[in-house]
């Protein structure tokens, strides 16, 4: 597992996805501390680290990043993390729009190409 809080290229991106799940990185944003978590297995053990390291369980969201894809196919925002009835988000996406649009921001600004 690696916290980002500074940024990480791209190319780690696609060494780290081919050194696990092949084509996929799963991850965890705090949207408040403008952080991210990758590589582990399963975002519950990322969104682990973040809290340990002081993050808000509600600023924590899960997504996967696709380092060979491109624009809106780069993220999905599908976690079993995100599912948060007392958020108002029922579902493993990110139904929030305005949510989806920090994470996208945090990961732009994190990981360069």
């Amino acid at each position: 597992m690696k916290l980002i809080t500074d940024n990480v290229k791209l190319e780690e991106i696609k060494t780290i996805a081919t050194a696990t799940f092949g084509n996929l990185v799963k991850a965890v944003v705090d949207i408040d501390e403008e952080v991210l978590a990758i590589d582990a297995e399963l975002h519950s053990d990322l969104e682990s680290l973040l809290l340990d390291k002081g993050s808000k369980q509600n600023s924590l969201w899960g997504i996967n990043l696709y380092p060979e894809m491109q624009d809106k196919d780069f993220i999905e925002f599908d976690s079993m993390i995100n599912m948060r009835p007392s958020q108002g988000n029922r579902t493993r996406g990110i139904e929030s729009e305005g949510i989806r649009k920090k994470v996208a921001a945090i990961v732009a600004k994190r990981i360069t190409r």
